[in-house]
C-alpha cells in the first residue's frame, strides 16, 4: 500500500486508506467496513494503528472548530486536532492545559488513546484532562460519553487503544493560563538520586532527566518552572550546574538546538515551554525508534539501577533515555493507573532488529517492578492483562460496543485478549 507510520519502521498492511472530511463520512465508512482503524499523527512505533486487509481512516482532513466554554473551563476539539494547532487559541482566551507531551505534533485522540503523557510528579497524563468524548461505534452510530454521565464506563473509554470506536471530538478540562521558564542543568550525579530523588522531581513544575545510563553522571536535567512571584528558578541542582547555552535532548544525533523550545530561564507561555520540541520542526530526531516503560514511583531508583546494569548492552543502539514522573490516575488502561509512576523512555537508533533483540533483556530487568510498556511504542511482551486490574472490564466494554470485532486488530487481540498468535 505504501503507507507507513511517522518513523517509517512500520508499513501499514491495510487494504484501503480513506480520508473522510466530515463525521457523516466517518460514520458511513465505519458502518460498511469489515475491519477498521483510525489514524492520527502516526506517531506510534508498532502496529497499534494497523488493520491488515481492512480500512484505515486518516482523520487529518476532519476539521472541527475549537469550542471554548469559559464558564465551564473546558475546550472541545476534534480528535484529529494536533495540540500545537490550538494551544495558542487557549492561551489567548486565558486558559491552559495542565500539561503537554514533549512534542506538540501529536493528535489529541491518538495521544489519550495510548496513555501518552508529559512530565511532572504531580501532573497527570494527557488523558486525565478528557471529561467527555464522541465516538463512532461499530454500527456507524455517533455516541457521546462523559465523565459525569457515564462514570461506570468512561474510565475505559479514554485510554482505549482505538478498540471501541473512532473518536471524533473530545472535551478537555482547562486551567488558568500561566508562564513557564525552562532551565537545563548538566552533570547531575547518579549518587544524588537515592537520597534526593523526590527533591529533584519537585525542583520544577515539570522535570525530565536525560541519560545514556553509563558513567557516574546522569547527563542533563530539564527543569520547567511556573513563573510566579517569589518563586525563582533553582540556581543549582544537587551537584548539577546550569548549561552554558541551549541544548537539544538528543545530543548524539547532532540536531540543531534551534529545533527545541526556548531555554536559559526565559519566561514564556506554557505551550511554548512544556514541550521540548518546537512545532515548526521535526520533533526529536525523526529517524529513530522508541520504547517506554512505567514503574511505580516508589521503585524508580531501584529500577534505574537495574537498567544501569546493562548500560553497555544499550549503548550501541541507544540515542538517549528520558526519565519522567507522572501522577497516578484511575483510567483503566492508563500506564499510570493505580498510582504515581516514573517512565523510562528510550530513543533508539533506527536499527529495529537489534532493538527488538534487546527488548527481552530490558524487560527482564524491569519485570520485578511490574513495568508497563507504552501502548504505542516498541515492546516485546504480548499479553498485558496482568498489569491492569480493570482489564476484564475493558474486554467486556469492547465486546459490548463492538460485538463483531470490527476494531479488534491483531494488536488488540495480542495485548488485551492474550492471543499470542495474532
Amino acid at each position: 500500500m505504501g503507507e507507513s507510520n511517522w518513523a517509517g519502521n512500520h508499513g501499514y498492511a491495510a487494504e484501503t486508506v480513506l480520508a473522510p472530511r466530515t463525521v457523516d463520512e466517518v460514520r458511513a465508512a465505519v458502518a460498511t467496513a469489515a475491519t477498521v482503524k483510525a489514524l492520527g499523527s502516526r506517531h506510534c512505533f508498532n502496529d497499534i494503528a494497523d488493520v491488515p486487509g481492512g480500512l484505515l481512516l486518516d482523520l487529518a482532513a476532519l476539521k472541527t472548530p475549537v469550542e471554548i466554554n469559559a464558564e465551564a473551563a473546558t475546550a472541545t476539539v476534534g480528535g484529529s486536532a494536533r495540540y500545537g494547532d490550538f494551544v495558542g487559541q487557549l492561551h489567548a482566551a486565558g486558559f491552559a492545559l495542565p500539561n503537554l507531551a514533549s512534542l506538540p505534533h501529536i493528535t489529541v485522540a491518538g495521544s489519550v488513546a495510548t496513555g501518552t503523557h508529559g512530565s511532572g510528579r504531580r501532573l497527570h497524563g494527557l488523558a486525565s484532562a478528557v471529561s467527555a468524548l464522541e465516538l463512532v461505534t461499530a454500527d456507524g452510530e455517533l455516541r457521546a460519553f462523559s465523565r459525569e454521565r457515564d462514570p461506570d464506563v468512561f474510565p475505559g473509554l479514554v485510554v482505549s487503544l482505538g478498540a471501541v470506536g473512532v473518536v471524533t471530538r473530545l472535551t478537555l478540562d482547562l486551567v488558568p493560563t500561566f508562564d513557564v521558564r525552562q532551565n537545563v542543568f548538566e552533570g547531575l550525579p547518579w549518587a544524588a538520586l537515592p537520597a534526593h530523588f523526590d527533591e529533584i522531581e519537585d525542583a520544577g513544575y515539570s522535570v525530565s532527566l536525560f541519560t545514556d545510563w553509563a558513567g557516574d553522571k546522569i547527563g542533563a536535567a530539564w527543569v520547567k518552572s511556573r513563573v510566579e512571584p517569589g518563586l525563582p528558578a533553582p540556581a543549582t541542582l544537587h551537584g548539577a550546574i546550569p548549561a552554558g547555552g541551549p541544548r537539544h535532548p538528543v545530543p548524539a544525533a547532532g540536531v540543531p538546538v534551534g529545533h527545541t523550545t526556548p531555554q536559559l530561564g526565559v519566561p514564556g507561555p506554557w505551550y511554548e515551554r512544556l514541550p521540548h520540541f518546537a512545532l515548526a520542526f521535526t520533533p526529536s530526531v525523526g529517524d529513530e525508534l522508541q520504547s517506554e516503560y512505567f514503574v511505580p514511583y516508589r521503585d524508580a531508583v531501584a529500577a534505574m539501577e537495574a537498567v544501569r546494569g546493562i548500560a553497555d548492552r544499550l549503548a550501541p543502539v541507544l540515542l538517549v533515555s528520558e526519565i519522567r514522573a507522572i501522577a497516578g490516575d484511575e483510567l483503566w488502561l492508563s500506564p499510570a493507573q493505580g498510582g504515581d509512576r516514573v517512565a523510562f523512555h528510550f530513543t533508539w537508533r533506527p536499527r529495529q532488529p537489534e532493538v527488538e533483540a534487546l527488548l527481552p533483556l530490558l524487560e527482564e530487568r524491569l519485570a520485578p517492578f511490574g513495568a508497563r510498556p507504552h501502548w504505542g511504542k516498541l515492546f516485546h511482551r504480548s499479553a498485558l492483562g496482568e498489569h491492569y486490574p480493570r482489564m476484564a472490564d475493558f474486554r467486556a466494554l469492547i465486546t459490548d460496543l463492538d460485538p463483531g470485532g470490527k476494531f479488534r486488530t491483531p494488536f488488540v487481540r495480542r495485548t488485551v485478549f492474550g492471543d499470542a498468535g495474532a
